[in-house]
């Protein structure tokens, strides 16, 4: 009884395997001789040549995704805007994957994940700047995946620009629309960014929009991710402890950025700027009007006469006709904002100002350099000599 029992339980066995056996092994000729059409349902490339699974891992994989075709092989969306899309240098699939589903481009970043593996895309990602659409299913994403540095163009943008220059040089570039770029700087919304945190309720990015060359997508940048990037990299050039050595002078980032943007109108000589930011930060210590000219040109805009957004020479006589916050002869402290969009230089010049006791400087000669006085008696001395 027992060896019968043992020879029954023996036979189920052998019919047990030999059942998988064939099971996996219709499975495996099955997916083996699948149609273009199947094979192109979960590939990437030439689908005409219809693989063959060279492992048992392989045919797993590749059957699993048979049954998921429907996902990899339908988007989310029906949006078909361009969006940028970054992976940066060292991602991995599975942050990339990751990424995509935080950016909303798919769904499951497993799946995804699984599918590159299966195409032996999972290595071969690339870092660089994309252009996706939320139309584009998983095969198409991976595919897009794999032509890094689309077409770009590069824009350089000078230190002491304000906002409305720094559109006209877009307009000109055809990188996009200047006047769509103004209007998202002014609204002063759209951007998120740790070093926007002290910005008062309503202002607007000038200040931010950092002075580098920025290389961008030919086609379709927004003005939100030019603005994010000129963040982004302001961050990476200042000091780690940028906000903080602002703090420490009593000045929120925001201030200390338009004390900046003032310095990098007023300095020609690069050496002046910590002395030039350390005499405003005495007058206003001092509660002495700055009296700075650039915060008056500033005020009065664009010159039809001379087609240029900064009017010099102005006479002292002309700054009581400009009735605007930002006229520093007429109103005492800081103004609204920033004036301009310093560079790193004068930036750090503002949150490290030389240790002087200066309270007026006086540009002579034709260098650009500037006198610097502690008293007006002598500043006066300083503009008999210079005229």
């Amino acid at each position: 009884m027992i060896v019968l029992r043992a020879i029954f339980r023996f036979l189920v066995f052998v019919i047990a395997v030999a059942a998988i056996v064939v099971i996996l092994g219709a499975g495996f000729w099955a997916f083996s001789t699948q149609s273009e059409a199947e094979a192109a349902s979960i590939s990437v490339g030439d689908t005409s040549v219809v693989r063959s699974p060279q492992n048992i891992e392989e045919f797993f994989l590749g059957f699993y995704l048979q049954s998921q075709s429907e996902t990899i092989n339908n988007p989310i969306s029906t949006d078909p805007s361009p969006v940028p899309f970054t992976i940066d240098s060292g991602e991995t699939a599975v942050s990339v994957s990751e990424k995509l589903v935080e950016q909303q481009f798919i769904t499951d970043a497993d799946l995804f994940r699984l599918f590159l593996r299966y195409n032996g895309l999972d290595s071969s990602l690339e870092a660089g700047d994309y252009q996706l659409r939320r139309n584009m299913n998983m095969r198409e994403i991976a595919e897009s995946l794999q032509k890094a540095n689309f077409e770009e163009v590069a824009i350089t943008i000078p230190e002491g620009l304000r906002a409305e220059e720094i559109a006209e040089l877009l307009t000109e570039a055809d990188i996009m629309d200047g006047s769509e770029f103004l209007a998202v700087v002014r609204q002063g919304t759209g951007v998120d960014h740790p070093l926007l945190a002290d910005r008062p309720p309503g202002a607007s990015y000038e200040g931010y929009l950092f002075p580098d060359t920025y290389r961008l997508p030919a086609l379709n940048t927004q003005p939100e991710d030019l603005i994010g990037r000129m963040l982004d990299n302001m961050a990476q050039k200042l000091p780690a402890d940028a906000l903080s050595l602002a703090s420490a002078q009593g000045y929120t980032f925001f201030e200390i950025l338009t004390v900046a943007s003032i310095v990098e109108r007023e300095a020609v000589v690069p050496d002046e700027r910590p002395a030039i930011a350390s005499v405003y930060l005495n007058r206003i210590a001092q509660g002495m009007f700055l009296q700075a000219d650039p915060t008056v040109q500033y005020a009065m805009g664009y010159q039809t006469a001379s087609d240029q957004w900064w009017k010099t020479p102005v006479t002292l006589e002309k700054y009581s006709e400009v009735n605007s916050p930002y006229n520093t002869y007429m109103n005492a402290g800081l103004p609204p904002g920033p004036i301009a969009n310093p560079g790193v230089s004068s930036i750090n010049a503002a949150l490290q100002p030389a240790s002087t006791n200066y309270l007026f400087f006086m540009g002579c000669g034709g260098e650009g350099a500037h006198l610097f006085a502690e008293d007006f008696a002598t500043h006066e001395i300083n503009v008999a000599a210079c005229q």
